[in-house]
């Protein structure tokens, strides 16, 4: 048998059986095996963050401390298993360690290893959650993929619109801060334009938080205005992205799950030949 070295994965070399064989069980959900796996990771995600939440409630963490202890590096050691193994199974290991994904899992088990080092970095436990977004993977393999990447492309398309239009929304909260400034001043709570910028975003937004608000005449009437406009402006994102998304189901291809032997990218067309993302023949 060859005897692969780190940089032979670069190269895009095919894999050798055991490592194909892990990358079936970890990537290929339409597996027996896969399946079993993705079972599998979905209890420990969820377990690890309901164990991450309660040792958060400090009558829980007082009494079951030592327990929550044990299952967090359980969990940890765990994942980093996973993650080594992710790695191992794809023939470019570094093109999946920059992938979303990739990182994700990597920030997910950084934060219990770093308490070794530094005792407030128990604090970044949160950002185990994160790693429920591997679910959304595992939905994406099953049945769901295709819908949340249409979902997903049709915000890409849109996103030079809907910032067009931030930026006018943030011109007008600008310009009607400055307005309410000059015309409340001080007196009325307005006592600087950022303060009063704030205000306008709270009402164009219909939030309406009430800790500021306007007592002369001409001030109420315009921000009556502004609420009225608000309720006109929630209506334009939800348009621009409601269209682009009625574009996308139009051109919809069928893709399928399969994932990249190299760089495991998934989403791939079912004529495909060649991995969109680096190129690497399916």
């Amino acid at each position: 048998m060859k005897n692969y070295r780190p940089h032979d994965f670069d190269k895009g070399e095919p894999l050798v059986p055991w490592r194909e064989k892990i990358h079936e069980v970890i990537f290929e959900a339409e597996t027996p095996a896969g399946k079993a796996f993705d079972v599998v990771l979905i209890i420990s995600i969820f377990a690890s963050v309901i164990a991450v939440m309660l040792d958060s409630v400090e009558s829980i963490a007082t009494q079951y401390g030592t327990v929550l202890f044990i299952a967090e590096w359980a969990f940890t050691i765990l994942f980093t298993i996973e993650y080594i193994l992710r790695l191992i199974s794809v023939r470019r290991p570094l093109l999946y360690a920059r992938s979303f994904y990739g990182i994700v899992d990597l920030l997910s088990i950084i934060p219990t290893y770093l308490t070794l080092f530094l005792v407030d970095a128990k604090y970044f436990l949160v950002i185990r959650i994160l790693r429920v977004l591997r679910i959304f993977r595992i939905f994406k393999l099953a049945s769901y993929m295709g819908e949340a990447n249409l979902m997903v492309d049709a915000l890409k398309n849109s996103r030079e619109k809907i910032s067009v239009f931030l930026y006018a929304v943030i011109l007008m909260v600008v310009i009607f801060g400055s307005i309410m400034y000059v015309l409340e001043g001080p007196e009325n709570g307005f006592h600087n334009i950022p303060q009063a910028v704030y205000w306008a975003i709270v009402t164009l937004t219909t939030v309406g938080y009430g800790d500021i608000a306007p007592h002369t005449p001409l001030g109420q009437f315009i921000a009556s205005a502004i609420m009225i406009m608000g309720y006109g402006i929630i209506a334009v994102p939800t348009g621009i992205y409601s269209a682009e998304l009625t574009r996308q189901v139009l051109k919809e291809k069928d893709i399928t799950n399969n994932a990249c032997p190299s760089c495991s990218f998934e989403g791939h067309d079912k004529d495909a030949v060649h991995c969109k993302k680096c190129g690497t023949k399916l």
